[in-house]
C-alpha cells in the first residue's frame, strides 16, 4: 500500500517550480520510489519513510542545475506537510528530513538505513543525466548488487 495520497501530489505540483516531467520532477520521483521499495526489502529500511523522501527529496528545488539549498528546503516542505499529507511520528519524521537535507552531499555512512536507501534509491537513478552509478559511492549492499545496479540503471535510460 503507498504512502503518497494524491492531496500530496496536487500540493507537490503546485509548488514544484521546474519541468514537471523534467530531469528533477514525477518521472523521477516515480523511479526513486520504485528503487527505495526494492531495497527496502533487503535493508529493512521503513518504506513509507522511503516512498515521502521519493516525492519530496527535490521537490523544492529552483533549478536542474547547482541548486545546493534544495535538500534544507524539502526537509522543511516534509515539516510543513506532515499532519496535512500524511502522518508521521517524530523519529519517522526526523529520519525523512535527514534524508532530504543530506541526499546530495555524496555521504555514504553514518546514519540509519532508512536514511542510506534514501539516498541510494535517489543515486541510482542517476542515468537519467548520463551517470552511470558507481558501487563505491552507494551506502547499502542492496544497492551495489550487480543485478540491482543494472536493473536501476536500465530504468533511468527510458
Amino acid at each position: 500500500m503507498t504512502t503518497i495520497h494524491p492531496d500530496l501530489i496536487a500540493h507537490l505540483r503546485s509548488v514544484f517550480a521546474l519541468d514537471w516531467h523534467g530531469i528533477h520532477g514525477a518521472p523521477h520521483w516515480s523511479r526513486v520510489r520504485l528503487n527505495g521499495l526494492k531495497l527496502a526489502e533487503s535493508t529493512a529500511a521503513r518504506g513509507h519513510v522511503v516512498e515521502l523522501f521519493a516525492f519530496l527529496h527535490d521537490a523544492r528545488r529552483l533549478n536542474d542545475d547547482h541548486d545546493p539549498q534544495h535538500g534544507y528546503r524539502a526537509a522543511q516542505l516534509a515539516g510543513e506537510l506532515n499532519g496535512r499529507c500524511y502522518e508521521l511520528p517524530p523519529d519517522e519524521l526526523s529520519l525523512l528530513q535527514a534524508a532530504c537535507r543530506g541526499h546530495s552531499d555524496g555521504h555514504r555512512a553514518g546514519h540509519d538505513v532508512t536514511v542510506l536507501t534514501c539516498w541510494d534509491a535517489d543515486r541510482l537513478d542517476l542515468g537519467r543525466v548520463g551517470i552511470r552509478p558507481l558501487p563505491e559511492r552507494l551506502c547499502t549492499a542492496a544497492a551495489r548488487q550487480p543485478v540491482v545496479l543494472e536493473w536501476a540503471y536500465r530504468r533511468s535510460l527510458a
